[in-house]
């Protein structure tokens, strides 16, 4: 886990020091739902850094957590994709697919023995005790990007897949900064 976390932190921070060229082809931005599950912090770039519309690839972290004295739950998320941008000057359709990384802990008290318990279940994705796992994302939607960066918006739907099953009405909305 903390292998992966830091190959995360290494590969954000050489994509951000080696692609400044073309404005737009970089975004940071925050997006609710879509391949982050919850709410995600996300970077994302294009491979050709002279061509907003090319191949990129998002990468993300996400998730929450609760806690009080007879229960705490958590859930961590990191979704990678590869996109394609297609589209003129400001207004963009993407297209892209990816995995995303889940990581979900529950703990109770029992109430008669004061003991934890802990259980790992995301009942809608996850079948009990399967975490940490991937599961599959697709990614069909809009995106603008001010040609000269600034603000950008991007929603999109993002069918989601793993072994128990297929959800393919899952949407995400994104808000951030093109540079």
């Amino acid at each position: 886990m903390k292998k992966l976390l830091i190959l995360f932190c290494f590969v954000f921070l050489v994509q951000f020091s080696v692609l400044a060229q073309v404005p737009g082809s970089q975004s940071v931005y925050v997006e609710l739902g879509g391949a982050g599950l919850a709410y995600s912090f996300n970077y994302d770039f294009r491979f050709d850094k002279n061509d907003i519309n090319s191949w990129g690839m998002r990468m993300g972290a996400g998730g929450w957590a609760f806690n009080n004295t007879w229960r705490s739950e958590g859930l961590l998320t990191m979704p990678f994709q590869i996109n394609r941008l297609f589209g003129k000057e400001k207004h963009f359709f993407e297209l892209g697919g990816g995995t995303t990384f889940i990581y979900y802990r529950e703990r109770f008290n029992d109430w008669n023995t004061g003991e934890p318990r802990v259980w790992k279940d995301f009942d809608f994705i996850l079948n009990s005790g399967d975490t940490p796992a991937f599961m599959g994302t697709l990614n069909f939607g809009y995106r603008r990007i001010p040609v000269d960066g600034g603000f950008t918006f991007k929603a999109n739907l993002t069918p989601i897949f793993n072994q128990n099953g297929f959800w393919p009405l899952w949407v995400g909305v994104g808000f951030g900064y093109a540079f």
